[in-house]
């Protein structure tokens, strides 16, 4: 099995987000399986390899590089061309294409979806993100009726329901990172997450949204809005609630019912299985056997399925308004 490469633009500082630590978790369980590495393209570190001095090294037949960096993916793609690469997609609705020589691991049935029809001729896979074993019900008592974390929020979240929250329930708003966040969730009766305004300013979606997934594991009460990735798992009214319903009185009186009713998600750990380190390894032991038997058969031949481009749809099209424009006028001749 070929070595792994994970790129990543860096590992701390600016580039510190729940992306980096999902594809560093990804890194983490491939290294279980095969040799792995983490490359650095960006930010030179200590005790990393950085991509450019990687790249002069003469045989890299036997690695493969994953990108996964949204916004350098098209350009890193360009850059690897002649090696093995394979694209580990979070959130989708970034414009560019990806050739059908380059894999795609999706990290949700939405983006999995987004990148079937996007890129009909690359093989693409299903691999969901990690949750933690520590994130679980310790069933312990909740002083905590609502929380948010103030990233990512919405402007109706912060301003408007959050202080009309304040006034009615203890609130609970986190600005900076959370050291133990299973042990908050575990306080905390109801959490509530609005991405959709946030990625609607990135142009890109929600490329699976951990937070929720994890306050649920913890028995917390979700109201959150359904975008992107979000949809794979959340289903209102069975395990979770829509946030932003209609009106601000609204969200305030169903949130409030749920707070008095004292009642945890108590999902059925079976709902997790899906998403635990077990599961995830003997997924991901799959797709790497099959991503390096297509490297091994694109060594010796060349694809020739016609890919959707531009031109190619307008030529579909140009055809189909032809053979419809034959059949209306000429079916009897």
């Amino acid at each position: 099995m070929r070595k792994l490469y994970f790129l990543v633009p860096g590992t701390d500082g600016k580039f510190a987000c729940g992306g980096l630590w999902a594809e560093l978790k990804t890194f983490k369980l491939a290294q279980q399986i095969c040799h792995a590495e983490v490359v650095t393209y960006r930010q030179r570190e200590v005790g990393k390899l950085f991509l450019d001095e990687l790249l002069k090294e003469k045989n890299l037949d036997g690695v493969i590089f994953v990108i996964s960096w949204g916004f350098d993916i098209a350009k890193l793609a360009a850059k690897l061309k002649q090696y093995n690469v394979v694209y580990h997609a979070h959130s989708a609705g970034y414009k560019f294409s990806i050739p059908a020589s380059i894999p795609i691991i999706t990290v949700s049935r939405n983006t999995l979806g987004y990148w079937g029809q996007k890129s009909p001729n690359s093989l693409i896979y299903y691999l969901p993100n990690e949750i933690s074993p520590e994130f679980r019900n310790l069933h312990t008592e909740r002083d905590i009726d609502v929380l948010v974390q103030a990233r990512k929020s919405s402007e109706y979240l912060i301003k408007q329901l959050i202080p009309a929250l304040k006034e009615k329930c203890k609130v609970e708003v986190v600005n900076s990172y959370v050291e133990d966040l299973p042990g908050l969730f575990n306080r905390t009766k109801v959490y509530l997450y609005d991405s959709a305004e946030y990625w609607a300013q990135q142009n890109v979606s929600e490329g699976f949204g951990l937070q929720p997934m994890e306050a649920l594991a913890c028995g917390c009460q979700v109201f959150s809005s359904v975008n992107g990735g979000l949809s794979d798992y959340l289903d209102p009214g069975f395990n979770c609630h829509k946030i932003s319903g209609y009106s601000q009185e609204y969200d305030v009186q169903r949130i409030l019912k749920v707070i008095d009713s004292s009642a945890s998600a108590n999902l059925s750990e079976d709902f997790f299985v899906e998403y635990r380190v077990e599961t995830i390894l003997k997924r991901l032991q799959v797709i790497l056997m099959e991503i390096n038997e297509f490297f091994d058969h694109r060594q010796y031949q060349e694809g020739d399925i016609p890919s959707l481009t531009k031109v190619r749809l307008m030529k579909l099209f140009i055809n189909r308004i032809y053979n419809k424009f034959q059949k209306k006028y000429f079916r009897d001749l």
